[in-house]
């Protein structure tokens, strides 16, 4: 079968070749309805914009590309005189370790955390520019993943391995999580705890919260079929989640554990504004070990994820692939360590 053209995608969709490409290089100028069809017709013909098989045949491009959500917390956007390395979040530090990984090799690297447009649009505009991409798990359908699969190299990060074809690497979540919930009860003796989950699409997430409900199974405690709360994944839901909680039967937990570290950083000052205090009245946790945990007070306990090796092993398997491009797909699991500190109670070394 021959490969697929602008021509063959205009022809399908009932549009001039300007159109599609204007669809790849300005969505915006392009109605939404058409821009869809013309989506669906290349989604479905299994069309690649040519810069990227041009690139990919002659490995001129030099660069590998990072696709991600835009999970920035707008409070780190808009507060005015932050310490910025206060604010590096999980994303940032994926990029450290991608980027240097990438120099080391002789690539450049292309990041994009923008969906306007949508996830094909994102997925079009990297695929015309680069010669092989890493993307955040969910970021984009797995249908469109499969069609750029076939002429460039994909690997997934994060979530469970959603496509087998694909390299993929993720952090071990579940096991992360349900040790950290063990320390809380065997180590501090807590039992009242409460799970602040993120968004019910995030697969880390849930991965978390399915190895917190283990260690609740594992001590005879509650197991519940949802988290105590679910917000998104910035400070600001962590503190919309400590007063959602205040507000429970019963008041407050004795111990809170959030999905990431942002979120109990956002919980932590909530809890403080009201007097709480931590961990004396609600010990905390995260999920993460970004920067920003060692320096709030009291510092935060949390599970420490390999955040810039999984960046650097994205560009090996991209390199890997490039260079094999028929080598079977490879699945990483990488271990997860806990950061005991003085959000739980206990004292740093």
């Amino acid at each position: 079968m021959s490969t697929p053209t602008v021509y063959d995608v205009a022809e399908q969709a009932g549009v001039s070749i300007a159109t599609v490409s204007r669809v790849y290089r300005t969505p915006d100028t392009v109605r939404p309805e058409t821009r869809e069809r013309v989506l669906t017709a290349a989604r479905d013909l299994g069309y690649v914009p040519s810069g990227s098989a041009r690139g990919l045949a002659s490995r001129s491009t030099g660069v590998l590309g990072l696709c991600f959500p835009d999970y920035t917390d707008p409070e780190t956007e808009n507060a005015a005189g932050d310490d910025d390395d206060a604010q590096v979040l999980y994303a940032d530090q994926v990029i450290r370790g991608m980027e240097r990984a990438a120099r080391r090799e002789g690539y450049a690297l292309l990041i994009s955390a923008s969906l306007r447009g949508g996830p094909s649009d994102l997925l079009g505009r990297m695929a015309g520019q680069v010669d092989g991409f890493a993307m955040m798990a969910r970021t984009a359908e797995a249908a469109d993943l499969e069609v750029y699969a076939k002429r460039l190299p994909v690997v997934v990060l994060a979530g469970p391995p959603e496509n087998e074809r694909l390299d993929h690497i993720e952090v071990a979540n579940f096991d992360g999580q349900r040790e950290l919930t063990r320390h809380l009860v065997e180590a501090h003796g807590l039992t009242r705890l409460a799970f602040v989950g993120g968004p019910a699409d995030s697969p880390d997430a849930e991965a978390r919260f399915h190895g917190y409900r283990a260690a609740c199974r594992d001590a005879g405690l509650p197991v519940p079929d949802e988290p105590d709360v679910r917000r998104g994944l910035t400070r600001q839901d962590g503190r919309e989640a400590v007063k959602r909680l205040a507000f429970r039967p019963g008041g407050l937990p004795r111990g809170m554990l959030f999905a990431n570290d942002q979120m109990a950083v956002g919980g932590m000052e909530e809890l403080a504004a009201n007097g709480v205090r931590v961990p004396q009245d609600v010990a905390v946790t995260g999920f993460d070990g970004i920067p920003l945990g060692r320096m709030v007070r009291p510092s935060l306990t949390t599970v420490r994820q390999p955040m810039r090796r999984l960046g650097g092993l994205a560009v090996d398997l991209l390199i890997r692939r490039l260079t094999d491009r028929d080598r079977p797909p490879e699945s990483i699991l990488l271990p997860v360590s806990l950061a005991l500190r003085a959000s739980c109670g206990c004292v740093e070394a």
